[in-house]
């Protein structure tokens, strides 16, 4: 048995395209696409589902974001820049982050970007002052709150404690009515709400409802001591997705009916005029539609270990080295074969941490096989590296077996093209 990816083989993929390679199920990438858009819909709320670009950026992926009818998040220049040469509608892009350069804010409100979800003080009071170099514009802005709602999750990617880097405390009031007033007063701004993200691999539906709680309390008590009307809360990302058997991913139905059945008592509750809801879903889009595939070259045994060794490495999914995620992999022609060994697949990096598996189960592996790792498709290129001077692996989409590069391989001589040689000594 092998190992097909929307209908190509993956031994055959690696035969004509080189590993490592990145390779995306396109079907499944539109299917969760529209699943999405499917189920976060009310009547009561104008709700749309946010591309979180960070997972996985290039030009057909927001090509492909914008076919299906999604909005699109972006937390730097080089993704806004990836989404305007895109043809995105800039009405519908975000722009996060929370350190964002005067450069970038000036690039933001030149391209016209629909919201920027404004990080702290110091940037709501630069963003005012450029805003007013366009004269006649009217930028909507969201500030992020940092509603404390603790998510389970690995420390690194919590983002809602209250010593976050990300966002205003909700303990800080005063300087977040500051902030809001000064969007709210400049002429070219038009503050609309707030925006909250407890984090990422939320495996718990009521993590959402908390932070729905926390958010909309904080809300009714910021419009009555104001008078400022939030019409539209961004309730930010971090849907799970299922890199091993451990992963039990709540459906997105589940977890988007709960969503909006805690928004809907949160506004009747406290008579709120929310008419807007955002989220922002990327692993939960991207992760599952994408394969790594790999060569195996050598197999050495030490005291306690096997190691199985691949021609790619942290620099093509630094993962498991950041934050020791965890996947599954499969020798690509030998599906059927019991995974009999327990081995720990290592790159070929200078780092002891270059571990993509570490003490997994795998078929009986030989120099030359194909070994596809699931799960990749978000923070895998997005993160990659020239780490030792690798080039970074070039992405596949394929659909209805028919494949095709979105991102070429890189090469040796790009590893060197920007670089200067010293001049010649005299």
């Amino acid at each position: 048995m092998k190992l097909e990816i929307a209908g190509a083989e993956a031994s055959q993929l690696a035969a004509r395209f080189g590993t490592p390679v990145y390779v995306y199920d396109q079907n499944r990438l539109e299917e969760r696409m529209r699943q999405f858009r499917q189920v976060f819909s009310s009547p009561l709320f104008d709700c749309h589902v946010a591309y979180a670009s960070k997972a996985f950026c290039c030009l057909a992926m927001m090509q492909l974001v914008q076919r299906e009818g999604l909005w699109a998040d972006a937390v730097s220049g080089g993704e806004l820049y990836t989404a305007m040469k895109a043809g995105f509608d800039m009405n519908h892009i975000l722009f996060h982050g929370n350190s964002k350069t005067d450069a970038e804010l000036e690039m933001a409100l030149e391209a016209g970007v629909g919201t920027i979800v404004v990080d702290n003080l110091a940037e709501a009071g630069r963003l005012a002052f450029l805003s007013t170099g366009h004269p006649g514009s009217r930028t909507r802005t969201l500030l992020r709150i940092n509603p404390g709602v603790e998510a389970h999750t690995h420390a690194y990617i919590v983002t809602a404690d209250i010593d976050s880097k990300f966002g205003i405390s909700i303990t800080r009031s005063q300087e977040i009515i500051e902030t809001c007033r000064i969007l709210d007063e400049a002429p070219n701004l038009d503050f609309a709400g707030f925006h909250a993200h407890i984090g990422s691999q939320i495996f718990e539906p009521e993590a959402f409802a908390a932070e729905i709680y926390k958010v909309t309390a904080f809300t009714k008590e910021f419009q009555d001591h104001t008078g400022l009307q939030i019409s539209c809360l961004d309730l930010g990302g971090g849907f799970a997705a299922r890199y091993t058997d451990k992963d039990s991913c709540p459906p997105v139905e589940t977890v988007c009916r709960r969503i909006l059945e805690a928004m809907t008592e949160a506004v009747k509750r406290h008579g709120l005029s929310v008419r807007e809801l955002i989220i922002e879903p990327g692993r939960s889009i991207a992760a599952e539609a994408g394969w790594t595939l790999y060569t195996v070259g050598s197999i050495k045994d030490t005291e306690h270990r096997r190691y199985v060794f691949v021609d790619g490495g942290m620099n093509d999914n630094l993962r498991p080295a950041l934050y020791q995620a965890e996947y599954e992999a499969v020798l690509a022609d030998r599906m059927d074969e019991e995974k009999s060994e327990t081995v720990t697949v290592a790159g070929k990096c200078c780092e002891s941490g270059d571990i993509i598996l570490r003490d997994g189960r795998l078929q009986p592996a030989r120099p030359g096989d194909i070994l596809a790792v699931a799960s990749t498709g978000a923070y895998g290129q997005s993160m990659a590296s020239n780490y030792n001077k690798l080039p970074v692996p070039g992405t596949l989409f394929v659909k209805d077996g028919q494949a095709r590069w979105v991102i070429r391989p890189q090469d040796l001589e790009d590893l060197i093209r920007n670089e200067e040689p010293l001049p010649e000594e005299s």
